[in-house]
């Protein structure tokens, strides 16, 4: 089978194809193994992208987009007078792969397309990048890899590299637009992602930015309205200069970790400037003290330390400056890992995540369902709404996994905790991580349906708190005449419930009431049914005695679900004669939560799933809402 990946990066991009069974390797596009990421609006219409973009922006810069990935939250792009959607954007950076190894194989697409995409990407990032992968030609067997987990894999795949089940890998990732950090696990299927977090402001654009302010500092006096032009552009010349200074300061920072120093040419009337690695990690020390202490909090919150881990593996362009290895190993005791080229370990690490494990719902799933009833923290208690009746409390055992909370934004997430064999020891004074590492032991694995341990785990303690408030609200509002009748038939459905849910309830295991993996959950002042799709989803109706309580219910729901409102999105539906809205909302890495209701009538839905492909959205337009097939 033929299988291509893709490391869709913010700077540049690197696919990677295994064919007619030969090893995979990196795919060269225009002569080089990294085609950068950019896009040039021509005049004509056309979308020109890579190296030929790059030579196309120096006649018009203001038509130029270098990092179209570091927008991917924007809709779209202003290039001159063009409007380009992102997911185009996107797209035409995939086709130039996809036009090129389809020249490889002879005229032949691959039959599989791995993607990879960062661990915190939520399910609207992902739709868009599979969105801009199906425009691009690359067919319909797409996998979303998250790159920690492609990069643990390309770390285990080097003979002498060792990651077994049980032992864990910290993923270093600094690549051009954001720093993100992972800690990964190996299982006897795959890997699983047990923390993850990361820095939206620590790149190596940042890096380039204050070399560039560094140089300004030197120079500006001698011309400060020149220097002005340079950094805000009035004319396509003034746009050209700035083009060349950005790029001769990357090149500098680039030069920097291979000399002691260099110089930075500028544009007239300014001359020459010679810049030291030692003024650089001047510059740079306070970011990269950031990401190394959330490198340690991320470890710490899994209940590790350093040295029990298999290493510290340094992905992405911006890992190769010198003074990241060297903060590592002051502040962590414990020596980081390179490999090959950093730039390109993730790609040929999407080859070697197990066909099973190409997701971060791989590992074993009991583990994350007893650490989430113990931590109770999916939803804290709030006055006014989600005062449910939480789970009972059982405490930590002397080896589970301990969640810190340092300061937003670099908070870690933790994700699939799995407990660790014995408490945290303390770090060691060597300044090299120890031969054996430290295992994490799983806890047994229930018999029970995976789907239904990440519905129990992250879900149940918020619905019983969406649903709890049911006894409330209920009562308020106007009764929607149509649905008035709720008695139910043989799978719980009321004849205004069956009618949403359509297709659904003959085509799937449906029963009455809120039931999560064989826990009934009561719904005091409404009528409530559970419908199984298959392995990756589940879907729970609630009719309540008006269309009033559904609005309340919901803004509740999101409230708990997520407060600041940053990883929800939302819109619009239709479809059977009927519409609605709904609200799409990460829960947990890999696990979503759908919320609709449906104009004029007293019901409300969730739909729960752990797939991230093609993602909740999508489901719900294609089996779930009114009018699919179910």
């Amino acid at each position: 089978m033929n299988v291509l990946s893709v490391d869709l990066g913010t700077s540049n991009t690197v696919a990677v194809l295994s064919a007619h069974g030969r090893p995979p390797r990196v795919v060269d596009v225009d002569g080089a193994s990294m085609m950068p990421s950019a896009v040039f609006a021509a005049e004509d219409g056309g979308l020109v992208v890579g190296r030929d973009a790059e030579r196309r922006a120096r006649l018009d810069p203001s038509r130029f987009e270098p990092n179209p990935k570091r927008r991917v939250d924007e809709g779209t792009l202003l290039l001159g007078d063009t409007v380009v959607p992102v997911t185009d954007a996107l797209a035409g950076v995939l086709r130039r792969v996809a036009d090129e190894t389809s020249r490889q194989l002879g005229g032949k697409k691959p039959d599989e397309v791995r993607l990879t995409h960062p661990a915190q990407w939520g399910p609207v990032r992902r739709n868009v990048l599979l969105s801009a992968a199906r425009q691009a030609g690359l067919g319909s067997n797409l996998v979303l890899v998250p790159e920690p987990v492609a990069a643990a894999a390309h770390f285990a795949s080097f003979p002498g590299q060792t990651l077994r089940a049980g032992q864990a890998l910290a993923v270093y990732d600094l690549g051009a637009g954001t720093f993100d950090v992972a800690i990964v696990g190996a299982t006897q299927k795959g890997f699983a992602v047990l923390a993850e977090a990361g820095l939206p402001d620590l790149g190596g654009l940042d890096v380039d930015q204050a070399l560039l302010e560094h140089v300004g500092r030197q120079v500006s006096h001698r011309d400060p309205a020149s220097w002005q032009r340079l950094l805000r552009p009035l004319s396509t010349g003034d746009r050209r200069a700035q083009r060349a200074l950005r790029e001769d300061v990357k090149a500098s920072k680039e030069a920097l970790s291979r000399h002691p120093q260099t110089e930075v040419p500028l544009p007239e009337p300014f001359d020459d400037v010679l810049v030291t690695r030692v003024e650089l990690e001047a510059l740079i020390r306070p970011g990269m003290l950031r990401s190394v202490e959330l490198l340690a909090a991320t470890i710490r919150s899994t209940g590790m330390t350093p040295d029990r881990l298999v290493g510290i593996y340094l992905v992405g362009g911006s890992s190769r400056i010198p003074l990241v290895a060297t903060l590592i190993a002051e502040q962590l005791r414990v020596v980081p890992t390179s490999l090959d080229q950093p730039e390109t370990a993730v790609a040929l690490g999407a080859h070697h995540v197990p066909q099973e494990g190409v997701t971060m719902r791989t590992g074993d799933m009991s583990a994350t369902v007893e650490t989430v009833q113990r931590t109770q923290a999916i939803v804290p208690p709030r006055s006014g709404g989600f005062a449910a009746q939480p789970p009972p409390k059982q405490p930590y055992p002397a080896s589970g996994p301990q969640r810190v909370q340092p300061p937003p934004p670099s908070r870690p997430n933790p994700v699939q905790n799995q407990p660790m064999q014995g408490p945290p020891s303390a770090p060691t004074p060597a300044q090299q991580r120890p031969a054996a590492a430290q295992p994490f032991v799983p806890a047994p694995r229930p018999s029970s349906n995976k789907v239904w341990y990440v519905a129990t785990a992250v879900i149940a303690v918020v619905v019983i708190g969406i649903v709890s408030i049911i006894i409330a609200t209920s009562g308020s509002g106007g009764v929607t005449a149509d649905c008035t009748d709720q008695g139910t038939d043989d799978k719980g459905f009321t004849k205004c419930m069956r009618e949403v849910a359509g297709a659904v309830v003959s085509n799937n295991d449906c029963e009455s009431g809120a039931n999560f993996g064989g826990r009934a959950i009561a719904t005091p002042g409404a009528t409530s049914a559970t419908c199984k799709l298959g392995d990756d989803y589940l879907a729970i109706y609630v009719h309540f005695d008006s269309a009033g309580v559904v609005d309340q219910n919901l803004t509740a729901a999101l409230s708990g679900l997520d407060p600041g409102g940053d990883k929800t999105t939302k819109g619009d539906w239709s479809g059977g004669g009927m519409s609605g809205g709904y609200h799409v909302v990460e829960i947990a890495t890999g696990a979503e939560m759908l919320l609709y209701s449906v104009k004029d009538t007293p019901i409300m839905g969730w739909i729960v799933g752990t797939s991230g492909n093609p993602g909740i959205l999508s489901y719900f337009e294609n089996h779930i809402k009114p009018g699919s097939n179910g």
